[in-house]
């Protein structure tokens, strides 16, 4: 199958490792690019068929298969089948919407990870990274193409760094540490946002404010959903009992774990800044409310009284002697300005205004 779904929920009645793509569909057709590297050289070429790879594989070097883009389907059950993968792994790859995990199988290591970026409107967006790591390759299945990497492929171009001289659980590492970064990245950003809401509370809280403070809760409780698991993927990776993760390269592990550590601590701070916010901003819209209430109330009070006059004198009765008195008009109106006055008196030493 080479069509895409939408929703894991479309995959229902299918049998177990049915490999077909469930996410959004790509925007360009997917690419595989093949980095073979050793301390001595570093070569990049295009990959078309497994067969490229099977060439290219070389004991004395590290081999980094790249893919961007999970329509190639194909592609992927044919490196499966001569990789020795099992197919509830790759049926995984290929589902965007898996939870940040860790697998350790007997030949390989199977990670998951999500990377996640922001828009202006503070949006956030998720995108999934699969890695497949061998003894001497390593696989990377990604959704899109965009240049997330390509700072770590200058690195490798480095002859002296510890990247080029090191094996497949390095590479695992420095990718790790680059998917980590972004989210220092994603938490400048809120960070930010919620520093602009704070000030717009501080100032006067509008129904924007609201609806802003709203989407960070949602992205952020989003956020977390996508972080949070990869404490449990790190802490699992260090207990591991393959040697395909060496003890000099546990120390780097350990220090992506102290980062996601920080930036899960970090995220927390942020959702109860967010709470108070919500909170800040319910109760100064109920204060304005009670303030425009209290307003409205000393109005209403004071014409109560004046209201009672005006439907006295306004009954149609014959005998009302004071409707033909001289001066009963001036002293009505007399009347009408006395009253408020004492009332407005009366209130403010009573303090209510």
């Amino acid at each position: 199958m080479s069509e895409s779904l939408n929703n894991p929920s479309e995959k229902a009645g299918l049998p177990p490792g049915t490999l077909i793509h469930v996410g959004k569909e790509p925007m360009v057709p997917g690419r595989i690019t093949l980095i073979s590297y050793n301390a001595d050289r570093v070569e990049e070429r295009p990959v078309q068929t497994v067969d490229d790879i099977l060439r290219s594989r070389d004991s004395s070097a590290i081999t980094w298969v790249h893919c961007e883009g999970l329509d190639i389907v194909a592609m992927i059950e044919a490196i499966g089948h001569h990789f020795g993968i099992h197919p509830l792994v790759l049926e995984d790859i290929l589902n965007t919407h898996q939870r940040p995990k860790f697998e350790e199988y007997q030949d390989y290591l199977f990670i998951v990870l999500k990377t996640l970026t922001s828009d202006q409107a503070l949006t956030v967006y998720h995108e999934q990274i699969s890695i497949l790591m061998f003894a001497d390759i390593l696989f990377t299945f990604r959704e899109k193409q965009d240049p997330l990497f390509n700072a770590l492929k200058l690195r490798l171009t480095n002859a002296k760094g510890r990247l080029r001289s090191l094996g497949t659980d390095y590479l695992t590492y420095a990718i790790m540490d680059t998917v980590v970064d972004q989210y220092f990245i994603l938490s400048d950003t809120l960070e930010e946002a919620i520093e602009a809401v704070e000030l717009k509370l501080l100032d006067r809280p509008r129904p924007q404010t609201f609806t802003t403070i709203q989407l960070l809760k949602r992205e952020l409780v989003f956020i977390r959903k996508a972080i949070t698991p990869l404490r449990e993927v790190l802490a699992a990776m260090q207990r591991r009992e393959a040697g395909l993760i060496q003890e000099k390269t546990l120390p780097y592990f350990r220090d992506v774990f102290d980062h996601t550590i920080r930036v899960i601590d970090t995220m927390d701070s942020y959702r109860d800044l967010i709470n108070g916010m919500l909170e800040i901003y319910l109760s100064t819209v109920s204060n304005r409310m009670n303030e425009i209430m209290k307003v409205l109330t000393v109005f209403a009070t004071i014409f109560i009284p004046l209201t009672f006059i005006v439907g006295i004198y306004g009954m149609n009765f014959e005998f009302m002697p004071e409707l033909h008195w001289k001066w009963s008009y001036p002293i009505l109106w007399g009347f009408f300005f006395l009253i408020p006055a004492v009332l407005l008196v009366w209130f403010r030493k009573k303090k209510w205004l």
